[in-house]
């Protein structure tokens, strides 16, 4: 393949957040007083933006009560007394190796703005990236808006760029928006949802996403 971008998922693809996520939507939830969130529940949504997320966990809410939770959460999420997240192994060395060969790398993400500030402020990737999308700014996955933005931006066709992430949302806005994808499956959706979307590969790591483009993809910056 002929690429020119790259555009990663952050959540659960770069960065294992999993459980700070879990927990803080847990914590948002006690706070209101509202049953207990089962940890598989809030698992589900992780990928999704924080609005098309509180829909799904709380279908019977109302535009307040989801205003309100989604207020908690973010409070915990940008709290400093929270479960750390450490970037996943080789995401910091498969990024950089990537940017030596020349590739445009992109985020798009489930994540607010400041949200997505913070963890790139914290793992220090922030000048990495060429461009990045949020879905407070833009539409929500699996929409193909993020990705259709950040080609715009970056001047890069569709059949340039490659998109990857660990959850089916990441997947179907890769095929919205008629790019090609890889899965990894170290993340929130386990291998036969992702394969069922039919990426180019699932992969176990982050090192084997180094290896598979090493083998089947060349650089055209």
């Amino acid at each position: 393949m002929n690429l020119a971008l790259i555009v990663f998922d952050w959540d659960g693809t770069l960065m294992d957040s999993e459980a700070r996520i879990v927990a803080c939507l847990q914590a948002a939830f006690r706070d209101l007083g509202w049953p207990a969130l089962p940890a598989e529940q809030a698992r589900e949504v992780i990928g999704l933006g924080l609005e098309e997320a509180l829909a799904h966990l709380l279908p019977q809410g109302d535009v307040e009560q989801r205003a309100e939770l989604a207020r908690r959460y973010r409070a915990h999420f940008l709290g400093d007394d929270q479960i750390p997240s450490e970037l996943f192994p080789g995401a910091r060395e498969t990024l950089n190796w990537l940017a030596e060969q020349g590739y445009l790398l992109a985020v798009a993400t489930g994540k607010s703005r400041v949200g997505l500030n913070k963890s790139l402020a914290e793992s220090g990737l922030a000048g990495i990236f060429a461009a990045t999308r949020t879905a407070d700014e833009t539409r929500s996955k699996p929409h193909p808006q993020m990705l259709l933005e950040l080609m715009d931006e970056l001047g890069v066709r569709s059949t340039e760029t490659l998109m990857i992430g660990d959850t089916e949302y990441d997947l179907e806005m890769a095929h919205n928006a008629g790019v090609v994808a890889l899965a990894v499956c170290h993340g929130v959706h386990p291998p036969d949802r992702l394969l069922a979307c039919k990426p180019l590969a699932c992969l176990d790591s982050l090192w084997a996403v180094r290896a598979w483009l090493a083998a089947h993809a060349h650089c055209i910056n």
